[in-house]
């Protein structure tokens, strides 16, 4: 069962100006110390952060809560499978909302997007919920 979906579009050209603006400020801010990784290793970087700024309001979103009630930006963090695929893990209060909207027997899993266009970024996000039972291969939350 779907439990929450959220997107969001982020402007590359703002996330770029306000890295340029306050560098370590934002970055320590919003992102955790794996998401700086991987945007500080790519080309791209200003596109990186866009990608997971658009993943954190999209995921927020989905919770149905967007950036209100609690939520850290660094509560909603994103990271990639050795395959690429972009993965959403969720800690504090983004994850005690998260187990609160998952129905009792079951497990959730947060499935993530991320696309980019110059100068757009954008990310969806949908949270499922499958019974325990049938859950056994899927991450959970």
């Amino acid at each position: 069962m779907i439990l929450g979906v959220g997107t969001d579009l982020a402007n590359i050209e703002r996330i770029e100006a306000t890295l340029a603006r306050f560098g370590d400020r934002f970055k320590n801010r919003v992102f955790t110390e794996t998401e700086q990784k991987k945007a500080e290793s790519r080309e791209d970087v200003a596109g990186t952060y866009a990608k997971r700024w658009a993943a954190k309001e999209a995921c927020s979103k989905a919770l149905g809560t967007g950036l209100r009630m609690g939520i850290s930006w660094r509560d909603m963090s994103v990271s990639n499978l050795r395959s690429g695929q972009p993965v959403m893990a969720v800690t504090g209060w983004a994850e005690k909302r998260l187990l609160e909207m998952t129905p009792e027997g079951y497990i959730s899993t947060i499935h993530v997007s991320l696309t980019d266009d110059h100068p757009w970024a954008q990310a969806f996000v949908v949270i499922e919920a499958h019974p325990k039972a049938q859950s056994q291969d899927l991450p959970s939350a």
